[in-house]
């Protein structure tokens, strides 16, 4: 749980940087291959579960039965991130009056969602001294958990306000056109 509430922040983080920015977004530079000496053998890759390749999250673990796959969530498909609405600003159309209240909004959750991974953090630091003992006080670890939990409950209660008052300054005609931005598949990488 912590690490999606680290990448959450950090998502919420780049959309800041990219609102903050007022130039264009640039075209991503291309990655620049390592000298030779560095680059890794070339060869099969090492199969799923193996060092240096990660198991796919679908994949069955060894004797597990094998998980379906995750549903949609039903919410995000419905709201947009912040950092599309930004980056697509021109072709959706975004006013300056709409533009400059986004930021507003990014600004606002930017600080607020900095506080909450600063408490998250001593929480869990907190938390990680309480079970480092041999023998555990069993109320203790469980109200401290319910402290780690409260945070990333307000943490997601203030990602979703966000989403809902940037939706809710976009007119349907940019929602479509956001709608359609966010369900067409993306092309391969050459």
């Amino acid at each position: 749980m912590k690490l999606k509430v680290i990448v959450l922040c950090a998502i919420l983080f780049g959309a800041a940087a990219v609102v903050l920015s007022q130039e264009p977004p640039a075209q991503p530079a291309q990655p620049q291959q390592p000298p030779m000496a560095e680059r890794p053998p070339q060869g099969p890759p090492p199969p799923p579960g193996q060092p240096g390749r990660p198991m796919p999250q679908h994949a069955p673990r060894p004797g597990q039965p094998p998980r379906p796959p995750e549903p949609p969530d039903p919410i995000a498909q419905n709201l947009f991130p912040p950092e599309m609405v930004m980056q697509h600003r021109q072709e959706i159309g975004l006013t300056d009056e709409q533009n400059t209240a986004i930021k507003q909004e990014l600004r606002k959750a930017s600080t607020k969602f900095n506080e909450l991974q600063w408490q998250m953090e001593d929480e869990m630091e907190t938390m990680n001294k309480l079970t480092k003992a041999s023998s555990l006080d069993e109320q203790k670890v469980l109200a401290q958990l319910d402290k780690v939990l409260n945070i990333e409950r307000e943490l997601k209660r203030a990602q979703l306000a966000v989403a809902i008052r940037i939706k809710n300054k976009l007119t349907q005609e940019q929602q479509t056109k956001l709608q359609e931005m966010h369900h067409k598949p993306t092309p391969p990488p050459r």
